[in-house]
């Protein structure tokens, strides 16, 4: 049996800038807002207005805990997800979640990449096919070739194009005060489309492929800085680190939610408005807000779709090539050089063509998604049963178990998204 790697040597403490402290949980948050989750947001909006709304409140400390929660799965044992079921549970688990998640992802990676190809088309004209090749193109060249150091930076500043759909409500006539209304008085018609819609809500914001992404940056963003390690071989850096983790993520969740409420907002507001409810992808979302809410409008959102996917490729891909990387035992991790991790990055790529053959097949958009949001739904509340089982066993986590209102917190976020999935599945057939 191999000694345990001892831990790295302390350094002093350093304050950093608010910029500075955020990093996996911002790009996390905001690869949420994804060009299939603006689909998502501009289908609630146009179909019920205002009526959803409160749904981005009610989400937000749940999304928020469990991401925190994964962040410090891999910050304190040094494994993601993936690594943490492979050495503690069955392989039935393992296996199981890792399937549903890789085809999720490709589903999503289809989406995402034939939605950027049809804004490109929507805004300068041409072949969105070959748009869609290019973009998908890109971010496997990026993150095979770029080292994450520099990536992650590329990463952050992406989500500055998030603020276009903030930008997009200014431009357009909102009625304030009803609006602010249905974001505090919850609203929820039992009828089994306001149930399918709120439950793709709720998986479009609390993804699984969110928590795999932010837990494996934990480990590979402490594998980049010398003086960093597993919190369970350096317990004194656990205040320090439990600060930036919360910082970071709830600041990057916050922003992830805000942005999807103004999405809603802004179709609810002239879409609904003017009575266009039959909208079924981000690139149809775009080209209606044209005639109604004018040029300006149209090219924020339109262009944001861009942004929002440059953003989101990586993070769906990576995190896919997290999840098979630690479940097969080999070496994984953004900042490895392409021949230092073959199969990491050859899962990236393969994931990602998989989705681009989703969009040359011409799939269609509107049923990817929906088979996507049924898989999500699906695995989410296993796997954040999983992830609550971990981080409650002092066998893993040593004395950094999760206690106190970060745990009840948990579960309920846990509960929340089992009955969101059965709830799923009774109002499918109706």
């Amino acid at each position: 049996m191999t000694a345990p790697e001892p831990a790295r040597p302390e350094r002093p403490e350093k304050k950093h800038t608010l910029l500075q402290t955020l990093g996996p949980g911002l790009i996390t948050g905001a690869s949420d807002d994804d060009p299939s989750g603006i689909a998502t947001y501009s289908q609630v909006g146009a179909q019920f207005g205002y009526g959803l709304l409160w749904s981005m409140l009610f989400s937000y400390p749940l999304m928020a805990t469990i991401q925190e929660i994964s962040a410090r799965l891999g910050r304190v044992t040094g494994q993601g997800i993936a690594g943490n079921l492979r050495r503690h549970y069955s392989p039935v688990w393992l296996w199981s979640v890792t399937a549903l998640l890789l085809l999720a992802n490709v589903i999503n990676l289809g989406a995402d990449i034939g939605a950027m190809g049809a804004a490109v088309q929507l805004l300068v004209g041409g072949p969105a096919l070959l748009y869609s090749a290019l973009f998908a193109a890109v971010s496997v060249l990026l993150q095979v070739f770029v080292p994450y150091t520099r990536y992650a930076r590329l990463l952050k500043w992406l989500t500055v194009s998030l603020l276009a759909y903030v930008a997009t409500v200014f431009v357009v006539n909102v009625p304030w005060g009803a609006a602010l209304k249905a974001t505090v008085l919850p609203h929820l018609s039992w009828g089994g489309a306001s149930i399918q819609a709120l439950v793709a809500v709720l998986g479009t914001t609390i993804s699984p492929y969110l928590f795999f992404w932010q837990s494996s940056q934990e480990v590979s963003d402490m594998d980049t800085h010398e003086f960093e390690s597993p919190l369970k071989r350096a317990p004194k850096q656990a205040p320090g680190q439990f600060h930036r983790i919360r910082t970071d993520t709830y600041v990057g969740m916050a922003f992830s939610n805000l942005v999807a409420y103004f999405i809603i907002l802004t179709a609810a507001a002239v879409l609904h408005a003017h009575g266009k409810t039959d909208i079924q992808t981000s690139a149809q979302a775009a080209e209606a807000l044209r005639p109604v809410a004018g040029p300006f409008a149209f090219v924020l959102f339109a262009a944001g779709i861009i942004g929002t996917g440059l953003l989101a490729l990586p993070v769906l891909a990576g995190s896919a090539g997290y999840a098979l990387g630690e479940a097969l035992r080999w070496p994984v991790g953004l900042e490895r050089k392409p021949y230092q991790a073959r199969g990491f990055y050859a899962i990236i790529a393969l994931s990602t063509l998989l989705g681009l053959t989703l969009v040359l097949l011409h799939v269609d958009p509107i049923k990817a998604l929906f088979y996507s949001a049924i898989i999500n739904g699906v695995t989410a509340a296993p796997v954040m049963l999983l992830i609550m089982l971990i981080t409650s066993n002092t066998r893993i986590m040593g004395e950094f178990t999760v206690k106190g209102w970060l745990k009840w917190l948990g579960w309920l976020g846990t509960t929340v998204m089992g009955v969101a999935a059965v709830a799923m599945f009774i109002t499918l057939g109706r």
